[in-house]
């Protein structure tokens, strides 16, 4: 089930809490993508938090919403950039877009699966796709005092498995969100250490937010030396290479009486 946009925005733009979550994500997302220079870039769900950083770089940025949620304008003071779509139907050509964030979009969706279809259809061949996603094993995706605390928590494995289902190879695997999802002063001041020790130990299972990159897969048919017959087919061998009967010499000729089954007398 989708939260609706004004909570979503209401956390990530009104409380100290989810400015923090917003920085962390963002982080971890410019470290994947260090430079989006003349590419596409489109996030779907909620994901406007973490589109800003590549507002004056990429060629083209667009925040996709899906219809449950409901659509904001965005970014705030500027030419809105975002649009209302249904979940699995963007208004998008086939392999038009470089790069898709997907935030808030794929734990809420009932038709995951449809949904990794249509990502795959409008994504460019060898194009990147990120999921951030709550972590099951994390603090946050037990509190819904936050957005990750609602919708299908995943795994790392549960995730890879089903993005390889639908023809995408996950290759980069991070986590963020290493505090407890609380509106404490002093916890929201210990966050920036938090991430960076999360980081360095790797303790993704603590993390409140798993972050998946995968690459779109187009499989190639095979191809190689074509490959000759060496004989013809035994049943069609003797129409393969048809050779004319000798003509019979003076010994093969035959007699009318010898035609007719008559043996002749011996000459006395």
């Amino acid at each position: 089930m989708h939260l609706d946009v004004v909570d979503l925005k209401a956390f990530y733009y009104r409380t100290r809490l989810g400015r923090g979550a917003q920085s962390a994500l963002q982080r971890s997302l410019r470290t994947l993508w260090p430079d989006v220079s003349g590419q596409s870039v489109v996030g779907f769900g909620f994901a406007a938090p973490f589109l800003r950083p590549f507002l004056g770089e990429a060629e083209r940025v667009m925040s996709f919403m899906p219809a449950p949620q409901g659509v904001m304008a965005w970014p705030a003071g500027q030419p809105n950039l975002s649009a209302l779509v249904e979940e699995t139907h963007w208004p998008m050509q086939a392999a038009s877009i470089d790069r898709i964030i997907v935030a808030h979009g794929l734990e809420t969706c009932e038709r995951p699966g449809a949904l990794l279809e249509e990502i795959w259809r409008v994504l460019a061949p060898g194009g990147r796709v990120v999921f951030i996603v709550p972590n099951r094993t994390g603090i946050w995706a037990q509190r819904d005092v936050t957005p990750f605390g609602h919708g299908r928590p995943y795994s790392f494995g549960q995730l890879d498995a089903q993005l390889r289902t639908h023809r995408f190879e996950p290759e980069e695997h991070t986590a963020a969100l290493y505090m407890p999802p609380s509106h404490r002063r002093f916890l929201i001041r210990m966050q920036g250490g938090a991430e960076r020790l999360g980081r360095r130990l790797k303790a993704y299972r603590l993390g409140g937010a798993l972050i998946v990159e995968a690459v779109k897969q187009v499989h190639a048919l095979p191809r190689g030396p074509k490959k000759e017959a060496r004989s013809p087919i035994a049943l069609l061998g003797g129409l393969a290479a048809p050779q004319p009967k000798p003509s019979p010499g003076r010994a093969g000729l035959v007699s009318p009486a010898q035609e007719r089954g008559i043996r002749p007398h011996p000459v006395r």
